[in-house]
Formats: structure tokens, sequence, C-alpha cells
């Protein structure tokens, strides 16, 4: 695990299996598999999103240190405030299983299918402080843009999560998320002037 403290900087816990620490130079947001991979194909260009772990059935999306702190807020604000959705937030006094290296991955998950892998490994010589999203959006350095920012990704993560639960909860129910079928759900407010 040398890669993670001498290549990349990052905290890693002595025990074993090793954890990367959260709340010191990224937070994670943990969501279903499911969820995830509907993100990431939103967000498919590199740069767009900071590294992305696969552990078993969840997804660890890396964000800008203290977005945990942060999500219950940004929820209510996004107007999911009160929803109950599969999105959790691993920040300050927290931490996830480090994936291997993503060169050793492969072989790694061959012993082990329960290891943790990177979809979307961290690249060496890149300050993760740059390429994780945050509250605020910063443009490169060529005028482009940068990462995504938290509230799109939070948003995002929001409505794949709730999708899946309204699809475990009424599989016969087509997939509709007009506002009228929000307010029906009860997740939007009936008038924006009343």
């Amino acid at each position: 695990m040398g890669w993670y403290e001498h290549e990349l900087g990052w905290p890693v816990t002595g025990g074993a299996p090793p954890a990367l620490v959260t709340g010191v130079r990224f937070d994670a947001l943990d969501v279903p598999a499911e969820a995830g991979f509907a993100v990431l194909g939103r967000f498919p260009r590199p740069g767009q999103l900071g590294p992305v772990a696969l552990d078993g059935h969840r997804v660890r999306l890396l964000v800008a240190p203290g977005a945990a702190e942060e999500l219950p807020g940004l929820l209510e604000w996004l107007e999911w405030g009160g929803i109950a959705l599969d999105l959790l937030a691993l920040g300050a006094g927290r931490s996830l299983r480090a994936p291997a290296h993503p060169e050793w991955s492969r072989r790694e998950a061959a012993y082990d299918r329960s290891a943790p892998v990177w979809l979307r490994p961290p690249r060496p010589g890149f300050d993760v402080e740059s390429t994780v999203p945050a509250l605020h959006v910063a443009a490169g350095t060529d005028g482009a843009a940068g990462p995504v920012g938290l509230a799109a990704l939070v948003a995002a993560l929001a409505t794949a999560c709730h999708r899946i639960a309204l699809r475990t909860r009424c599989p016969d129910q087509p997939w509709a998320f007009s506002y009228a079928s929000r307010m029906l759900a009860g997740t939007r407010p009936r008038s924006f002037t009343s």
C-alpha cells in the first residue's frame, strides 16, 4: 500500500486490510453500484469526476474534504430532504477499504472477488483536490471546465438512488420523472408560488 502513501500522499490506516482515511485529502459518497454506474455514464469524460472505486455492490466517488458534512444541507437545498435515499457520505473519522493498485487489481480480484477495485483510478502526479467534485467549480488553466460541481453530482446521485428505490418498491410502474410524477410521489412541491 506504499503507493497510496508515497506516490499519492494519502493517509492509510495500519490495519489489515488497509483502508484509506477519509476527511483529510478527500471524502467519499457511497451509493449502490447501479446508481454509481448510472452517474458514471452521465459524466464519461476524464477529469469530470475524481477517482471512483467499486467495493462489492457499492460505488464510492471521491469528493472534496468536508463534502460529507455538507451533504444533508445540500440534499435539503436540492429538495431531496426527507426522502429516504441510499446515499451515504464518508467524512472525517471514517475510512474506506483501499482498492489495489490499478495495475494489480485484476490479479488481486481473481484471488478475492470481494476486493475493492478502481473504476476510475487516481492519477499519480495530479493533486487529488483539483480532480474531485467540490461545492465550487473552478475552471482549468486552459479555459476548460474543471470537475463537475458537488451540487450537480449529488443531484445526479440522488436521482439515480431514487429511481432504484421507486423501481424496487413499484416494479410495475414505468420510469417516469416528470414534474407531475414527482408531485404524486410527494417529492416535489405542488407549486413554486405557494
